[in-house]
């Protein structure tokens, strides 16, 4: 069995980089050689975050080694940008790609390829009115149904576990079976609408729950689509969750009243 490459030692700087991106880009292969060596770390700390996906660390660092490749080829030295900040997403981009095409669900090629238009112009219509377009704007946009659109977007999204942590109550996991309807139950689980609670958001606030949640975005890519940093991103995700676990809390106990009362 083959051993992940260790992260090298070797510290580049920001001017040693761009030295070595220019040579790279010029022709030159050991130059190339030593932004990919002296950037294995950063690579090594971007798979940690995909360890709970089911697949080899090895396969994903191999992955996440093409994104730094395509990185070192692509990065435009006209900026003035540090390397890390265009790598990041380009690695992250790449090993995202790999686990979508090699999923335990295989997804046809053709709704792959709806699934980046609904992406491509997803981020087209966000630039101009600051939320995410309808199931029937996207279908009108690309002259499909809606049906298409909605198997093309839920396609491409990871299959959740059963006995996925959803939220801790009262120090207690709550995992996605917990939260499955019981048709034999005398009580049956009260569902709470989250499409209802998202309303209460405005429209940059849906913007970025769609962006992150849906469309699976790094910060980093919301910020820029959003025209903020990516710490206000941060910040506003937190206040965002906070939000909506709130409202949550408040319909489930209001439901849960509800239900006594009419018990009794």
């Amino acid at each position: 069995m083959r051993t992940i490459e260790q992260p090298s030692n070797v510290l580049l700087t920001q001017e040693e980089m761009r030295e070595l991106i220019k040579l790279a880009q010029a022709g030159d292969m050991e130059a190339r050689k030593q932004m990919i060596e002296g950037n294995t770390r950063l690579v090594w700390s971007i798979v940690q975050r995909f360890a709970s996906r089911g697949v080899e660390l090895e396969d994903l660092f191999q992955i996440g080694c093409i994104g730094l490749m395509k990185s070192v080829d692509k990065f435009d030295l006209s900026y003035d940008v540090k390397f890390s900040t265009y790598a990041v997403p380009m690695i992250i981009g790449e090993i995202q790609r790999f686990l979508r095409d090699d999923g335990m669900v295989k997804v046809s090629r053709s709704i792959r390829e709806l699934n980046y238009k609904i992406r491509q112009v997803t981020d087209e219509y966000l630039k101009t009115n600051e939320k995410p377009p309808s199931v029937s704007e996207l279908a009108e946009m690309l002259g499909v149904s809606q049906d298409e659109i909605l198997v093309a977007t839920d396609a491409m999204r990871d299959p959740a576990s059963l006995h996925e942590q959803l939220f801790e109550s009262e120090g207690d996991s709550i995992t996605l079976m917990d939260q499955m309807k019981d048709e034999k139950s005398e009580l049956p689980f009260q569902y709470i609408s989250l499409k209802e609670v998202l309303k209460k958001l405005d429209k940059r606030e849906q913007a970025i729950i769609y962006l992150r949640y849906y469309l699976d975005l790094t910060q980093t890519d919301i910020a820029e689509r959003l025209g903020i940093s990516q710490v206000q991103v941060s910040r506003l995700e937190k206040k965002i969750l906070a939000q909506l676990k709130q409202w949550m809390d408040t319909s489930s106990n209001t439901s849960s009243k509800t239900k006594k009362t009419v018990n009794k």
